[in-house]
């Protein structure tokens, strides 16, 4: 990076200065990317409201929900992560036009008319092709490890492409939960092993070459799945790669994922599985918060019960054990006579015709167009016409507000909120001495805010000071009326450097609270 400041003709103390909060903390990539982007984005709607607080000290002054971060969820590529299969039947059944706009949902709500029976062969022939797949990888995994015969041909005859099957595949990371399912081993043996309807689950995924407590993860896992009463019903497949990953979200039953909340910001594979057909059973985290529908998948719930995070594992694990034994397994495994679990196939059409088309990569990167592209190249090619005389006048500028901004001098504040018997006749007026600034350069306004009962303060409105007079220097600004919600309230005034070519108000970082 030595070069950067000689090309940028800036210190590197200035190009250092762009990566850190205060002069000795530890350069941020995150910061130095917020810092010399106009925009900024988190991956899903619970991302951009983390992404609010996680990056609010760079704009000191400002509340997190002010900030100008924004958010587009991820979405999922159909052709890649959808099977032929599923393809076809897609294609085929939604016509023309669908693969031009298959973030319509118009078109994926046809999958409502298509016969449950076409819709469980095909459920049927993915769980089959993913088992003999697994059973192919394990024979040549364990044969090349030297692991136990007996094991071999025990999991190899307990893998079973009728049995409901889930999936858990992702990276290893200790936030992701791997191994909730084992806090109370009897009682899982007990749902997997039932004999009526019973249970297999597969496990995938790598963790971080330096991440210690991911790989922990891993090998606990593996040494469940060697467990008597688990051999054959919980498998970890090895050397996780895109081929596996494909062969899982296409042949999976469930899809699960158990992030600590909110640490998700957004995962994907969920989406890659529903495309399948697979029903998607997680923590509202991430991008399940958006997709969730009931009767659509399974979710646990957001809002954490218990602060101490063993006690939260604890609830979660017996949560998903209860939705598993009276709720998801017996559905599954509820079949007419022509052999259809109906009310199954019923969720599968919900999730496809509901979910689906909200994650595809259409919709994202049409998100992104409408949101963000379309924004900025508006606006570079204004700052570009002329020679790029707009971004001189805004260097100037901010040059200028910043030598001055120290000067400015409150001279007096006058409200009137409590005489009159009509609120809206309430008025405040504030006169500022702006030394070298205009009265065009400042905006003030006055900050209503309540407290929640968890402690946290809100921003109930805000309303905006007009200038009421200038006189050389002095300049008195002047609101007028209340808030609409009647109330006790906080409030404060906030004055901030204003300049209309801005994106955004805290793009001058100049700001002063009376």
């Amino acid at each position: 990076m030595s070069h950067y400041p000689d090309r940028l003709k800036i210190t590197w103390d200035k190009m250092m200065s762009l990566g850190r909060l205060n002069p000795n903390d530890k350069f941020s990539m995150s910061y130095l990317a917020a810092n010399i982007s106009q925009e900024v984005n988190g991956v899903s709607w619970l991302h951009g409201i983390v992404s609010q607080k996680m990056f609010a000290p760079l704009w000191n002054g400002y509340f997190p929900e002010e900030n100008h971060v924004g958010y587009v969820t991820n979405g999922v590529h159909y052709q890649t992560w959808t099977s032929k299969t599923w393809q076809k039947l897609y294609e085929t059944t939604f016509g023309d036009g669908f693969m031009s706009d298959m973030s319509n949902p118009k078109y994926w709500e046809k999958i409502n008319n298509v016969d449950d029976a076409d819709i469980w062969d095909i459920r049927k022939l993915q769980r089959t092709r993913l088992i003999n797949y697994v059973k192919n990888r394990v024979r040549e995994n364990w044969i090349r490890s030297y692991e136990s015969p007996s094991n071999m041909v025990t999991v190899l005859e307990k893998l079973d492409e009728k049995v409901l099957t889930i999936g858990f595949a992702r990276r290893f990371a200790t936030y992701k939960r791997g191994d909730l399912l084992f806090r109370n081993p009897e009682r899982l043996a007990a749902i997997l092993n039932n004999p009526k309807m019973p249970v297999q689950i597969l496990f995938a995924g790598k963790a971080h070459p330096n991440d210690g407590a991911g790989q922990d993860l891993i090998k606990r896992i593996v040494e469940f799945s060697k467990r008597p009463e688990f051999l054959g019903k919980i498998l970890f497949i090895e050397d996780y790669d895109i081929g596996l990953a494909k062969k899982l979200v296409q042949g999976v039953d469930i899809w699960m994922n158990t992030p600590t909340r909110p640490l998700e910001a957004s995962g994907t594979s969920g989406m890659k599985a529903v495309m399948n057909g697979a029903l998607h059973f997680s923590v509202l985290d991430g991008w399940w918060v958006e997709g969730y529908r009931e009767g659509a998948g399974w979710a646990l719930p957001q809002e954490r019960v218990y602060e101490n995070q063993d006690f939260q594992n604890e609830l979660d694990t017996q949560t998903i054990y209860n939705m598993l034994e009276n709720e998801i397994v017996p559905m599954f495994y509820d079949c007419s006579d022509d052999g259809i679990p109906h009310r199954w196939v019923k969720c599968i059409k919900k999730s496809i015709a509901e979910i689906v088309p909200m994650f595809t990569t259409k919709r994202m990167i049409d998100d992104y167009k409408d949101r963000f592209y379309g924004k900025l190249y508006k606006r570079s090619t204004e700052l570009a016409e002329n020679d790029y005389a707009k971004v001189f006048e805004i260097v100037n500028w901010k040059e200028k507000a910043a030598r001055a901004w120290n000067f400015i001098e409150v001279l007096k504040i006058d409200f009137h909120t409590t005489e009159f018997e009509n609120p809206q006749d309430a008025y405040g007026e504030i006169a500022l001495n702006l030394n070298r600034l205009s009265p065009n350069d400042i905006g003030i306004e006055a900050i209503a805010v309540s407290k929640k009962q968890d402690g946290s303060i809100v921003i109930d409105e805000k309303m905006n000071f007009k200038l009421k007079e200038c006189n050389g220097k002095i300049a008195v600004f002047r609101i007028e009326g209340a808030p609409h919600k009647t109330g006790i309230y906080n409030y404060a005034i906030r004055a901030y450097a204003k300049n209309d070519l801005l994106p955004y108000k805290q793009d001058s970082k100049l700001i002063m609270w009376i």
